[in-house]
């Protein structure tokens, strides 16, 4: 096995253009306003229509990206449906609008339930259960105060708004599009029943976040389910895909560049975090509360926009930990748990 990634494509697509990957595939970018700049989208040829794979967040430049997309690489030919892949706003934020021009909406179950609950769950101000997880967590007094007052991140900031109606896709499915039979396995960890397609006639694949070059997906654990262990199902999952990775598969991922090298690459996502719960664990020699453990995991502190990524994928590291009984936790004085090494 070829211990290295390679990327056939060394830059991306330019703002609205496309990229031909293989026959009957396009690939295309959107930008996004956060320290990942940027969303890979895809649209497969069916002959009298576009499949497409995931839609970027919604915004006024956006849809014009889109409107100039369709218009000029796509060709004019109607867009039929859409496949997302899993239900964070910079996959799905447009399902809604591209729903509204009758294209059919396919995605997992659990990824259009999560999607939609969340784009009706507009809140003015940080709940309960938030506030509660960032004391247990060990965010400070202070930050913990200015979070109470200031409007939090909604879905629906965006999200379009979903209507009731999709088709499904599930772990063994298999869909056609762009000349090809695809069939579906799901990931877990990123986000709960992550939908990757494989074709079955030729070398690709469509990996979402679930396969990505060069960074981590985010793992992070949230306050709608504190104690949950997605770091345990992101390293079942990425294990279990290896007896179906081949050398020659080409990877079109969510993020970054598309890329060869597949079987070395789950190995090497797999050690990324082993290595980082074995700098963990000896942290916790002395107990510290997940806000104190950003150095061992990410080798350097993290503040500002990127505060809340690291906290929550802190939070995933100490659960899967806890939950192999490796630490225990206890409450301190301030209300955090501090946790420590066995």
């Amino acid at each position: 096995m070829s211990n290295a990634i390679h990327h056939p494509w060394d830059a991306p697509p330019a703002e609205g253009e496309a990229v031909e990957i293989a026959p009957h595939i396009l690939w295309m970018r959107l930008p996004l306003p956060m320290a990942l700049d940027h969303v890979n989208i895809y649209a497969l040829d069916d002959g009298d229509g576009w499949t497409l794979v995931d839609t970027g967040m919604s915004s006024r430049r956006t849809k014009a990206i889109w409107a100039a997309l369709i218009a000029g690489p796509l060709a004019g030919k109607p867009v039929r449906r859409l496949i997302v892949t899993h239900h964070h706003p910079d996959h799905i934020g447009l399902a809604g609008w591209f729903q509204a021009q009758g294209v059919e909406l396919i995605t997992t179950r659990t990824a259009w339930l999560y999607a939609r609950m969340l784009v009706l769950d507009v809140q003015p101000k940080a709940t309960p259960e938030s506030l509660l997880y960032y004391q247990r967590a060990g965010v400070d007094a202070a930050q913990r105060a200015q979070k109470a007052e200031e409007r939090p991140f909604n879905f629906a900031d965006v999200v379009e708004p979903m209507p009731q109606g999709f088709t499904r896709i599930a772990e063994g499915g298999v869909i056609s599009a762009g000349g090809r039979s695809w069939l579906v396995r799901l990931g877990q960890g990123h986000a709960p029943d992550h939908a990757t397609l494989w074709s079955m006639d030729d070398h690709l694949i469509l990996g979402g976040d679930q396969l990505l070059p060069g960074i981590s997906a985010n793992i992070g654990v949230y306050p709608t389910e504190p104690d949950a262990d997605p770091l345990g199902e992101w390293l079942d999952s990425t294990r279990g895909f290896a007896p179906h990775a081949r050398a020659d598969h080409l990877v079109l991922p969510g993020h970054k560049l598309p890329f060869i090298g597949l079987p070395f690459r789950l190995i090497q996502m797999a050690e990324n975090h082993e290595s980082a719960l074995t700098r963990l664990l000896g942290h916790l020699a002395t107990p510290h509360t997940a806000a104190q453990c950003f150095v061992p995991l990410f080798k350097r502190e993290i503040t500002g926009s990127q505060h809340g990524l690291a906290l929550v994928e802190t939070v995933a590291h100490l659960n899967y930990l806890l939950k192999r009984a490796q630490v225990s936790r206890s409450l301190n004085t301030e209300g955090a748990w501090a946790w420590q090494a066995h």
